[in-house]
């Protein structure tokens, strides 16, 4: 008998989680939703929500993102490699002439763009296999540490699918719901995505062009300074300890720190806004100067985990094309 027992309960913690979710909760959403936004009705949104299924494991993913666990080492060995940077010198001889255009015309270097769409999804391989809306769903309201902000991309996604004429039943995207060869969440996708081709459709699902765009275009709105390096490596002119681990914005000057005994390994304007970042790597601690351009890269992840693959990944697909 208590075998009997301990197996059907073992069955029952096995299957998907409904008691997560508050269906009044659900409700509510829907109810307040329709008041702000009256193109749609409270059937109509019922209708979608209901179609929408908690999935447990995104819960268990966004509890542990490689950026908050993983090393500089560990992390840079998933992005800086051959397969990766042989894909982005491809993708580039593809949709050259767009890249171009749209470096020519924000200032963004299409190294980076390139940079930001390998390290999204592997220049449109890995575009994500979650359903946006079950995302969306299962962490607005199956996770109260970031309800609120799932809850306001929920609202959004359900703006952008008649916005765009999306099926927001069947968008395939990441386990947080961004979507696209840029992974937009949905209030990016309504705030920055661009049509290549002018009047045109924002298709960041299918339309490389478009996510080249809208990549560049959120780097531009988010103040790229057009010309100006990103980062240097740093080294030490003598034995430096007790630095403290640093913001990502750059709040002091290059000069600041070559005054301690940081040294950059190119030229660098000693009046350039500066940070100072530190990665393990090998065993060991590197040091570079993280310049406004960075910063700016952070704003699409705040992670310097993150922006540093997208710089060397960048750096790698120049030297090859």
């Amino acid at each position: 008998m208590q075998k009997t027992l301990v197996t059907l309960l073992l069955i029952l913690l096995s299957l998907p989680s409904f008691s997560q979710i508050d269906k009044a909760d659900v409700e509510a959403f829907a109810s307040e939703f329709v008041k702000k936004e009256t193109q749609f009705s409270k059937d109509e949104v019922m209708a979608i929500l209901n179609q929408a299924e908690y999935q447990s494991e995104i819960i268990e993913k966004i509890t542990r993102p490689a950026e908050g666990t993983m090393t500089w080492e560990r992390y840079r060995k998933i992005f800086i490699k051959q397969g990766r940077i042989d894909a982005g010198v491809a993708f580039y001889k593809t949709h050259k002439t767009a890249l171009e255009k749209v470096s020519a015309d924000t200032g963004v270097p299409a190294e980076i763009i390139l940079g930001i769409i390998g390290v999204e999804t592997y220049f449109g391989k890995i575009k994500g296999s979650y359903k946006v809306l079950d995302a969306l769903y299962t962490l607005g309201f199956g996770y109260p540490k970031r309800a609120k902000f799932f809850k306001s991309e929920l609202g959004k996604f359900l703006i952008l699918s008649k916005l765009e004429n999306l099926e927001a039943t069947e968008i395939l995207g990441s386990y947080a719901g961004a979507m696209g060869y840029s992974q937009f969440m949905p209030s990016s996708y309504i705030a920055y995505a661009k049509s290549f081709e002018e009047n045109g459709t924002r298709d960041l699902m299918e339309s490389p062009e478009d996510a080249i765009a809208s990549v560049a275009n959120y780097l531009k709105v988010h103040r790229w300074k057009k010309g100006q390096p990103i980062t240097s490596k740093a080294e030490m002119t003598r034995k430096i300890t007790g630095l403290r681990k640093q913001s990502t914005k750059p709040k002091n000057k290059v000069s600041d720190y070559t005054a301690i005994g940081f040294k950059p390994a190119e030229n660098l304007n000693a009046d350039l806004p500066a940070t100072m970042l530190i990665f393990d790597k090998d065993g060991n601690t590197e040091h570079w100067f993280g310049l406004y351009n960075f910063y700016v890269i952070t704003r699409y992840n705040r992670s310097h985990l993150y922006a540093m693959a997208v710089y060397q990944l960048a750096e790698e697909i120049k030297k090859s094309i």
